[in-house]
């Protein structure tokens, strides 16, 4: 019997006709189907032998099973049974039977078209488990109309692949075809991004390529193939994407998120740990596999590369990989040595510099082949023509507020004033801001590392925790060592979860991130910055200014002070000079009193008085007569 399939590997309902189950194991000669005893259809297991085809692959219809059918595989007659390495749902985890899902859903996003980088998009990164108290789809869905309403266009959810133990990042996650059981069932992933498309919000997915977490990984009992010793991450053995069969569940994986679950795109995870010998890359090959799965919708696939190699942003006939956006770590870095003072680490090549921040407004990445320091080893390839909306720019994301040793948030860490003022510029810059789940009203929650493994493993992962933040000289002494809080300890997870009633509290913070996105979304000059010349100029030690040329908008000015109050006289910058007959009028203050400042008094009157740790917005208008 021919059997229509949408997937190459997993189970299927074919409708009229049962279930077919797909998987490769060419470890293996046989290898049977069982479908668990049910009280009611089967008190005992059911074995099914599996017919094998070409390439390794085994197969069987079973005209009994439908949805919520449980089934694990027997290998070679092996005693242990084991989760199907495609399911689509665990919801006993990793080590249970695997489920069979009704992939039917009463979709009401038909209209929804999708996104792209280049409309201005404010992206908000967002751990489901941590993000309500509940940590759940269900519950995070009621918090859609207020992220909508902040002004985000763009959801990136970290991994939701199945992991073992209550809680985890998601990054050492198993089974990478089922959302996991801990976050909700796959029809609350899909409830979730149906409101979230109805409120105009794109959703995109954090997928991790790179390698398989340590703990309830059976994939190597299928195949000890899907992985390589060729090549080695920091996390052991690399996925082996020069094998036909493997590739294949990857790029199957990629191709599956999108088209059943309706997301928007996906956030590749630690590029510089996917490797591939073949023509094309297996990177090229999965952008091209994500923009054709439902050809009537936009999706974009950000990176993570921390070579910074624009490669990945140039299309494939240029020899690049047509990735449309890459995170920019160096723009976090110079704003992380500006608010701190901490230079140590990853932090070494980095001053926060009034340059910096106008090299990164300009040109994006800040090392484009120059030698770095901490790497020894010069870093990034030149180019100084990159899209500025293709670049990711953050003040916090997962990992850099968990790499502070205490999980303390950046504003926590640093001045109130020039925390406003890079606010303002991270907010109204050309590149792509994406907020962390809570930055937008000053969350004091900690955003710390945590997994639930079993204890050997739990172990490892402490002292490995600790000896990579050693890199830090200040997280090395004893001192720091003994009040870092263990990944395996619940309190550690639940400390990260969010309290909603913080947003109510700290309202001056949460206005002035609305405020300035919605600035830099209805602001004729800001909101077209793809098309507007920019250019800068240092004004002293601590300060500088960024002016956007709007053409017959007029022009905006913003100036930055990280120092104490500078009088900028006299004053040989001709881009402060609004322009013949022209003023500045001022279009928004870090000062205002709204935002908890102390006012903005008149700054230009008649020399340039800059306000310390502040940041204002200026825009052109007709000058007044004296």
């Amino acid at each position: 019997m021919r059997i229509q399939r949408r997937y190459p590997i997993g189970a299927e309902i074919i409708p009229g006709k049962g279930v077919h189950f797909r998987v490769w194991a060419p470890n293996h000669d046989n290898v049977v189907l069982v479908i668990e005893e049910d009280p009611l259809k089967n008190p005992k297991p059911i074995y099914y032998p599996m017919r094998q085809e070409k390439e390794n692959y085994f197969s069987k219809l079973v005209s009994e099973a439908g949805a919520g059918t449980l089934y694990r595989y027997q290998l070679s007659k092996s005693s242990t049974l084991y989760a199907d390495p495609a399911s689509h749902f665990q919801p006993q985890g990793p080590d249970g039977p695997s489920c069979v899902i009704d992939p039917d859903y009463p979709w009401s996003d038909q209209d929804w078209p999708g996104i792209t980088l280049k409309e201005g998009q404010i992206l908000y990164e967002m751990h489901i488990g941590t993000f309500t108290q509940e940590g759940t789809f269900q519950t995070a869905m009621k918090q859609l109309e207020e992220l909508a309403d902040l002004g985000v266009t763009i959801l990136e959810i970290m991994p939701l692949n199945d992991f073992p133990g209550h809680f985890g990042w998601g990054y050492d996650g198993v089974n990478l075809y089922a959302p996991s059981r801990v976050y909700g069932k796959p029809k609350d992933v899909k409830a979730f991004i149906n409101k979230a498309h109805k409120l105009g919000l794109g959703v995109i997915l954090d997928v991790v390529y790179n390698h398989l977490g340590p703990e309830s990984n059976h994939m190597a009992q299928f195949s000890k193939e899907y992985l390589t010793d060729k090549y080695t991450t920091d996390w052991g053995d690399a996925i082996n994407f020069d094998l036909k069969p493997s590739r294949e569940y990857f790029l199957t994986n990629a191709k599956y998120w999108i088209e059943e679950f309706h997301f928007d795109g996906l956030r590749i995870d630690a590029t510089s740990c996917i490797f591939s010998s073949t023509t094309p890359h297996v990177l090229a090959e999965l952008t091209q596999v994500v923009k054709e799965a439902d050809k009537k919708r936009n999706k974009i696939v950000i990176g993570e590369n921390e070579p910074q190699d624009s490669k990945f942003l140039r299309g494939y006939d240029e020899g690049g990989f047509a990735f449309d956006g890459l995170w920019n770590d160096d723009f976090h870095h110079s704003a992380y040595v500006r608010l701190t003072g901490k230079r140590e680490a990853y932090y070494t090549d980095y001053l926060g510099s009034p340059q910096e921040f106008i090299s990164s407004v300009k040109y994006g990445f800040l090392y484009q082949g120059q030698y770095y320091e901490w790497q020894e080893q010069p870093r990034g390839c030149p180019d100084l023509h990159v899209q500025p909306a293709s670049l990711i720019i953050f003040l916090e994301n997962h990992d850099q507020i968990a790499n502070s040793g205490n999980g303390k948030r950046l504003h926590e860490l640093s001045d109130p004033g020039n925390f406003k003022a890079l606010t303002c510029l991270f907010l109204l810059s050309p590149n792509t801001p994406m907020l962390f789940q809570g930055q937008e009203y000053g969350s004091h929650r900690p955003f710390l590392y945590f997994s639930d493994h079993n204890e050997g493993i739990s172990r490892l992962i402490s002292k490995g925790r600790k000896e990579s933040l050693a890199q830090f000289p200040r997280f090395a002494t004893s001192e720091v060592r003994k009040m870092m809080q263990e990944p395996a300890n619940p309190i550690t997870f639940m400390r990260c979860k969010l309290d909603f009633r913080e947003r109510e509290e700290n309202t001056e913070i949460y206005n002035l991130h609305k405020d300035l996105i919605k600035l830099r979304k209805k602001d004729p000059v800001f909101q077209n910055m793809q098309k507007v010349k920019i250019d800068g100029a240092v004004l002293g030690v601590d300060s500088f200014l960024i002016r956007y040329f709007g053409e017959d908008a007029g022009d905006r000015l913003l100036i930055i002070n990280f120092g104490p109050d500078h009088y900028f006289n006299p004053a040989p910058e001709p881009l402060l000079v609004a322009g013949q007959g022209l003023d500045w009028e001022i279009l928004w203050s870090s000062e205002s009193t709204q935002y908890g400042g102390q006012g903005t008094p008149p700054i230009n009157v008649p020399h340039w008085k800059i306000l310390g740790h502040s940041a204002i917005a200026l825009k052109t208008c007709q000058e007044k007569r004296k």
